[in-house]
């Protein structure tokens, strides 16, 4: 069945999301504090790591870096553009509908919770190749993959960052379910190129989703993510950056 996958992961995040409320209210605020610079530590080393294996390389025997300029022109144009669409904003905004909608208009942080989770599940390659393989082949197998990840993610989020966590499933639904619908006319777009390209910026993003999580709100990483897009069009660029 075309699309599973992403229904598996959606419900993966609510589930998540449930289980961490659960284990939530019965810890104080100090374990919640703690738990919450654990994963915002934990999202840092995952957004270096990523970043790192897209940077380094083997080169003459010795450890070489690269792809600078990519990371700076791709960050910076996209920073223009979003901050021109003020993506942001319009994240909050439907943060503040939900919070509405569901009833949670007296839950404190859910708005900061719903963005900080949905950047953190939506962004990288595995969202995109695992929807594109769901809507090719019908293989979820990708994404099923992420569903257990971004369980474990959601629940230690939802712990200490509130029930918001777990309407990361809405976003997570809408983006992979139109990379499924969109397979066919994305996979010859998605070159190797395109996809190391795309694992590289989005890395980066989670990197800055750890440091809003440590340090609180210092990036506004909404507003970065059209980098993923000047990333990907930048492997079709006949010279190299």
């Amino acid at each position: 069945m075309i699309g599973l996958g992403t229904l598996i992961n959606a419900a993966a995040i609510v589930a998540g999301g449930l289980l961490g409320r659960l284990v939530g209210r019965r810890l104080s605020q100090r374990f919640q504090n703690t738990l919450n610079m654990a994963c915002g530590v934990s999202v840092l080393f995952i957004g270096i790591g990523g970043a790192l294996e897209g940077m380094l390389s083997i080169s003459g025997g010795k450890l070489a870096s690269g792809r600078s300029m990519l990371i700076v022109g791709c960050l910076t144009l996209g920073a223009l553009l979003g901050e021109w669409i003020d993506l942001e904003d319009r994240f909050e905004r439907f943060g503040e509908w939900l919070k509405q909608k569901t009833g949670n208009s007296g839950e404190r942080g859910f708005v900061d919770a719903f963005v900080t989770a949905s950047l953190t599940v939506c962004i990288g390659a595995m969202a995109v190749v695992g929807a594109i393989e769901d809507g090719m082949f019908g293989d979820y197998s990708i994404l099923a993959t992420k569903a257990v990840l971004d369980l474990i993610i959601i629940l230690i989020m939802s712990c200490s960052m509130g029930k918001g966590c777990a309407f990361s499933a809405i976003p997570v639904a809408i983006f992979q379910g139109a990379m499924t619908l969109l397979a066919r006319f994305l996979r010859p777009i998605m070159t190797d190129a395109a996809l190391a390209n795309l694992s590289l910026i989005g890395s980066i993003l989670i990197f800055c989703v750890g440091l809003n999580l440590v340090w609180g709100k210092r990036v506004r990483v909404a507003n970065l993510l059209p980098s993923i897009v000047f990333a990907v069009a930048a492997a079709f660029l006949p010279f190299g950056l």
